[in-house]
């Protein structure tokens, strides 16, 4: 049997009015009660399945240059809503902006409504940021990023691992000089996508020529004026060059492509995500496959399993990707 507001009254030593406002996020409860009420109604079993029908979707941003400019969250965010309505919850989209003044106003907002369960996406989360969810007072799923220090019920791709098999494709086809097209804007994902870069390479003695990593805008139209730009110069360039992700590697190929560079013959690439664009594009692009609906619908699956069974022990649940060969790779073997 669930516990009455009169009992978390008696048990916490604050009215039942003030009881009563917390537990629904009203105004006139300062944070410290709040959270105190909170979590003795926690504590004692108040917040079921029957009290929580809504998932918050929220999408948080620091630059907002990776998330915004990505069709891969708009598929990521469509199987979150498909997958919550299918299991009878509605989902609203709780948007938070680093950089807003009203953030600090905003994440407490969302951190005392004890109506809705969080699916965060924490594409763009720094970890310093993150320690302020390991309060919130519901069940919480962290999608899309993870941080070792920290402990959450997290959902994500494998990052490092999918990139150290796509650099050892490359070094299978005969490249030895491969460089990294690298995010300007960085976010955990795309660090460990360059430990997995600098992995494959070190496990094969072959040595990483700075003069070969360029920064780039994390967009296809940022990358491509950056690298029409520094091309100008006939740079030393590689023989092959993984790119953070698709949107980078289209905007390499592209620039390239302007200065007389053949895909594959004189610089091969390969991508990350599979966005649709990397298929119809000429050459077709090699690159990662996230299976984005997929992670979505984990994601949900696996909040809607803390919603009715809460638990102390947090869950890391990791989805490996697939390489997918198309015709932006050529084989130095064959020269």
């Amino acid at each position: 049997m669930k516990v009455s507001i009169k009992k978390i009254s008696e048990l916490s030593g604050f009215s039942p009015a003030t009881v009563s406002n917390a537990l629904n996020n009203k105004r006139g409860v300062n944070q410290a009660t709040a959270k105190e009420i909170i979590n003795i109604a926690r504590q004692h079993g108040y917040f079921t399945e029957h009290k929580i029908k809504n998932i918050k979707l929220v999408t948080y941003r620091d630059s907002g240059e990776v998330f915004s400019d990505s069709p891969f969250f708009s598929v990521l965010m469509e199987s979150v809503e498909n997958e919550s309505r299918k299991s009878g919850y509605e989902t609203s989209i709780f948007n938070l902006y680093r950089r807003s003044p009203d953030y600090e106003e905003r994440v407490n907002e969302l951190l005392n409504d004890t109506a809705s369960a969080i699916l965060l996406v924490g594409t763009e989360l720094n970890e310093i940021d993150a320690q302020r969810f390991q309060k919130a007072s519901v069940p919480l799923i962290l999608l899309d990023c993870w941080f070792e220090n920290l402990s959450f019920n997290a959902v994500l791709m494998n990052n490092a691992d999918s990139v150290y098999q796509a650099v050892n494709y490359l070094i299978d086809n005969g490249h030895k000089e491969i460089g990294y097209l690298r995010s300007n804007v960085r976010i955990r994902n795309f660090e460990c996508r360059e430990n997995g870069y600098r992995h494959a390479l070190s496990n094969k003695n072959i040595p990483i020529n700075n003069d070969y990593i360029i920064n780039v805008p994390p967009s296809i139209t940022g990358t491509y004026e950056y690298m029409n730009k520094i091309l100008q110069t006939s740079p030393p360039m590689p023989t092959a060059f993984f790119a953070d992700n698709d949107m980078v590697a289209l905007g390499a190929m592209q620039a390239l492509q302007q200065n007389a560079y053949s895909i594959p013959d004189d610089i091969s690439i390969i991508g990350f995500d599979d966005i649709t664009f990397s298929e119809i594009f000429n050459p077709g692009l090699t690159t990662i496959k996230v299976y984005k609906k997929e992670l979505g619908q984990l994601a949900v699956r696996k909040l809607i399993e803390l919603i009715k069974n809460p638990s102390e022990v947090f869950i890391r649940s990791q989805l490996c990707n697939k390489l997918i060969i198309r015709n932006s790779v050529a084989s130095l073997h064959n020269s």
